[in-house]
């Protein structure tokens, strides 16, 4: 039988989706029976988090999943949590049918596709702190966003219990938390990071690209553009001429404004303002692009 969950007042589709090589499940119990039955048969677990809308970037990652381990769990739930904008959860592209269509044509073992009320019974209080990874950038812009992802991703950990957990490198910033938070709960998993995968023309794919036009697309490419050409600047110029002369750069793009650009501290996420300081140096940004703006994020490693 299948029903509706309300979801800040947008209703999302939840009951069983018949695959019939993957399991959809919806709740944790059944989940963990499941997974409980591959842990005594001695296989290994993979988990992909998705918030939904998936692309060929989250199936490289559920594909990578599938070739190291034995069961690939991928969750696809919006977690409301770690959104500071009501009308940006809103916004957000619901896709469940077509998401299960492609996880099962990546060979995923289970869908966990739980309502709200299965994840949050009562309100989720704990609180995160792993400053400055979480303090800077998408952290100062974007006030409880981060602890909202520790929540849901803290309590997936714990229903799956995975051997390696597998993230896109393109949320950059959400994987140096993601591993402060597993080292102080004491998770016992490997940390995967993988590459960003690219339209043709260099955007970072991402589920709110469905959002933009394709002039507008075709105008969100020039971010990375901008980004790479920025990497020749670094050869002769420091660290605070590179980082303006990106935001100019992207701001004179029509249809585009820079939120932040900043350029850290590979590990530690914290502002470099000379090439030397760090032993990884990578430049972080933000934009918005279109008439109804789409928040887009990127990066680029300088070294």
């Amino acid at each position: 039988m299948c029903y509706f969950a309300p979801l800040f007042g947008v209703f999302y589709h939840f009951g069983p989706i018949k695959k019939e090589n993957m399991k959809v499940i919806n709740t944790i119990q059944a989940l963990r029976a499941e997974l409980s039955s591959a842990r005594a048969a001695g296989k290994s677990i993979g988990l992909v988090p998705t918030m939904g809308a998936l692309h060929e970037g989250h199936a490289s990652l559920v594909r990578r999943s599938v070739k190291e381990n034995d069961f690939t769990v991928v969750s696809v739930f919006l977690n409301p949590t770690q959104f500071n904008d009501k009308s940006d959860l809103e916004r957000y592209p619901r896709t469940l049918e077509a998401d299960c269509a492609l996880l099962e044509q990546c060979g995923a073992t289970i869908v966990f596709a739980p309502s709200v009320a299965e994840i949050y019974p009562e309100p989720d209080t704990r609180q995160f702190s792993y400053p400055p990874t979480d303090s800077v950038m998408e952290g100062a812009h974007r006030p409880g966003h981060f602890n909202g992802v520790c929540q849901i991703v803290s309590k997936l950990f714990s229903y799956v219990d995975p051997d390696r957990g597998y993230f896109g490198e393109k949320d950059y910033q959400q994987i140096a938390v993601i591993r402060r938070m597993a080292e102080d709960l004491g998770f016992k998993l490997e940390i995967i990071p993988c590459p960003v995968v690219r339209e043709p023309s260099g955007l970072a794919m991402s589920s709110r690209n469905t959002l933009l036009t394709e002039a507008e697309r075709q105008t969100a490419a020039r971010i990375y553009a901008i980004l790479k050409e920025s990497k020749k600047l670094a050869a002769d110029h420091e660290v605070d001429e590179v980082r303006e002369q990106v935001i100019q750069q992207i701001n004179a793009v029509d249809g585009l404004e820079v939120e932040y650009y900043s350029i850290v501290d590979g590990l530690s996420l914290a502002d470099v303002h000379s090439w030397n300081e760090a032993e990884s140096i990578v430049g972080c940004i933000t934009v918005y692009c279109g008439s109804k703006p789409i928040r887009l994020i990127d990066h680029i490693r300088y070294k």
